[in-house]
C-alpha cells in the first residue's frame, strides 16, 4: 500500500538525520496531509516521535484537534505515549508495520488499549508484509550506532 510506504521514507529521512528511523502519514479522505518523522536527536525532545509530529502536523493542516475521519501509518508499532496520543487525536485506524517487542505500546509491552480505559480507541491493523523492511532499517541503523 502507497500510504506505509510513504511512512518507510519518512523512517529513511529520519535516519539520515541520525534519529530511530521510524516514519508515519495520516491520511483523510484518501488522501496523505501530514508526514512525520522522529525528530528526537534533531530537535533534542523526547517527545518528537513520528506519530507526534505527524499528529501536530495534521491538526494544524485541518485546523481541529481531533482526528477522527483520519488514519496513521506507522512503520513501527508504536509506543505507549504515541498510542495514548493517537487516541486522545481520536485517529479511526493504526496501521503499523513492524512490532516492536521492547517498546510497543499496543500489541507488546503495554498494550495500551487492552489495559487503560481509554475514552477512544482505534482499530488496529498490522501490516506484515512491510515488517521487514521495516525492521531492517532498524537493525541497519542500531548496528551503525554500535560501530561509532
Amino acid at each position: 500500500m502507497k500510504f506505509m510506504n510513504q511512512a518507510i521514507i519518512a523512517a529513511r529521512r529520519a535516519a539520515a538525520h541520525d534519529d530511530v528511523p521510524i516514519g508515519a502519514v495520516i491520511v483523510h479522505n484518501g488522501k496523505i496531509i501530514a508526514r512525520g518523522e522522529n525528530q528526537v536527536q534533531q530537535k533534542r525532545n523526547p517527545t518528537l516521535h513520528a506519530e507526534i509530529v505527524a499528529i501536530n502536523r495534521a491538526c494544524k493542516k485541518l485546523g481541529q484537534k481531533f482526528l477522527d475521519e483520519c488514519d496513521i501509518y506507522v512503520s513501527l508499532e508504536p509506543c505507549a505515549m504515541c498510542a495514548t496520543a493517537i487516541s486522545f487525536a481520536r485517529i479511526r485506524n493504526i496501521y503499523y508495520a513492524a512490532t516492536d517487542a521492547k517498546g510497543g505500546g499496543i500489541t507488546a509491552n503495554a498494550r495500551i488499549f487492552d489495559t487503560d480505559p481509554h475514552l477512544w480507541k482505534p482499530t488496529v491493523h498490522h501490516m506484515p508484509e512491510y515488517a521487514a523492511e521495516s525492521a531492517q532499517l532498524l537493525r541497519d541503523f542500531f548496528a551503525s550506532r554500535r560501530k561509532k
